[in-house]
């Protein structure tokens, strides 16, 4: 069978469709890879939420509309998106939202047969153009709990269950999530329009996100090991690591400058998207204030952060952490999983207060591999960050852990590796 390279005349490169929903740590890959792909002399188009249009623009790629700005704000700014529990339904009732726009892009613009459909997990309108007109999908996961497991389950939020609690046990609980919060939140959109399709209802939506062709699940191996339950078309590649994509992709002059004028700061953030972090940029003052340490709160939320900073401590707008981190004495931040490989590939510690979503999973990854900590949200005062922090920064284990998880990090390269997996997929 062909490869992805050519069509099935040879005479021309194969298109690839690229799919993406979410926040900034979610569209950031697809464009990192978009521009890679493209660079292979694939024709490359990419479908996001209209806020990703000029940073689509800027990695030369074209571009569709999921939704307009005001959707993307108003989905952001729920705030019980950032809940435990409640997050994950309310986030779904916003995805239900993109299925059929995504899934009319590519039926008036994909060739069954013929052109490649790359989409994330969350753009489940391209699943269903899979099943409906015959297009070769690879599904793109980014986090490890997207992937069941019996053997190892992740780790769910919300849930401070005890470490040595039975696998079977934290599966079943898994297992409930998906029955009294997934799937009510996700499946009857879904299947309403799967019925206009003809299409038979979905009965779990963590089964059939997956494509049965191809899923990449973009976290090496040594981060999340894999399991014998895991589905067999899962291929592991590294962290695709895409923070020069975002809104700028160096340091501005004033942060540079700030960075230069005194000893290594403490940096300060709660992702791109998140509403609701006032408490947490007043604790980071209070906290550098109490350790004598500069600090840098990132974050794009101006109102967020606390009027008439002290000296030493910056607020910064945007910053790609690769530029930033390396120059760094610690990273605190919320564990979304970008920000984590950002961390490890600076070796640069890192305490994490899990928020949603899949930080407390990714919290309990970085404590296991020795490169950083965790406190709930309930716990995180300054002067109790305080001290794990400072026993982070002045810990030679840890140190140590740092510098040898950067060299794994510096081995390999997750874009290049997704490219390849995609470019050896033999077509429909």
């Amino acid at each position: 069978m062909p490869s992805l390279g050519t069509t099935k005349c040879g005479d021309e490169k194969r298109r690839v469709f690229l799919a993406a929903l979410g926040s900034h740590g979610d569209v950031l890959p697809v464009i990192a890879l978009g521009a890679a792909l493209q660079a292979r002399s694939h024709p490359v188009r990419v479908a996001a939420p209209e806020r990703f249009r000029p940073l689509a623009a800027r990695a030369g790629l074209s571009f569709h509309p999921i939704g307009t700005e005001a959707d993307f704000a108003r989905a952001m700014g729920q705030p019980d998106l950032w809940h435990p529990i409640r997050g994950a339904r309310t986030m779904l009732g916003a995805v239900a939202q993109a299925i059929e726009p995504t899934y009319r892009w590519l039926e008036a613009e994909a060739r069954p047969g013929l052109d490649r459909v790359v989409a994330s997990t969350l753009a489940l309108g391209a699943r269903v153009a899979q099943e409906r007109l015959g297009l070769s999908l690879t599904t793109l996961h980014l986090m490890p709990m997207l992937v069941e497991s019996r053997l190892a389950p992740p780790r769910m939020p919300g849930l401070p269950l005890p470490r040595l609690m039975p696998a079977r046990l934290r599966h079943g609980l898994g297992r409930g999530a998906d029955r009294f919060v997934l799937d009510p939140a996700a499946l009857p959109p879904l299947n309403a329009f799967r019925a206009e399709l003809g299409l038979a209802p979905v009965k779990r939506l963590r089964h059939w996100w997956h494509s049965p062709e191809q899923v990449l699940l973009a976290v090496p191996d040594w981060y999340a090991p894999p399991q014998a339950d895991w589905p067999a078309q899962i291929t592991q590649v590294g962290f695709p690591l895409a923070d020069t994509y975002g809104d700028a992709a160096g340091l501005a002059p004033d942060l540079a400058a700030f960075l230069q004028a005194g000893p290594a700061p403490l940096v300060f953030t709660y992702g791109s998207a998140m509403a609701g972090a006032h408490a947490f940029f007043a604790t980071a003052v209070e906290l550098c204030r109490l350790a004598g340490r500069r600090g840098i709160l990132l974050t794009g939320r101006a109102d967020e952060i606390p009027r008439d900073l002290p000296p030493g401590v910056l607020h910064a707008a945007y910053a790609p952490l690769s530029r930033l981190l390396p120059s760094c004495a610690a990273l605190i931040h919320h564990g979304g999983v970008g920000t984590v490989a950002q961390a490890l590939a600076a070796g640069c510690p890192q305490l994490i207060v899990p928020v949603a979503f899949d930080h407390a999973d990714e919290a309990q990854r970085v404590v296991r591999l020795g490169v950083g900590a965790s406190l709930r949200r309930w716990r995180f005062t300054a002067r109790r960050a305080r001290r794990v922090i400072e026993e982070l920064v002045g810990s030679v284990a840890v140190a140590r852990a740092c510098r040898e998880i950067q060299v794994l990090m510096r081995s390999e390269s997750g874009v290049a590796d997704a490219c390849e997996a995609i470019d050896g997929q033999g077509s429909l």
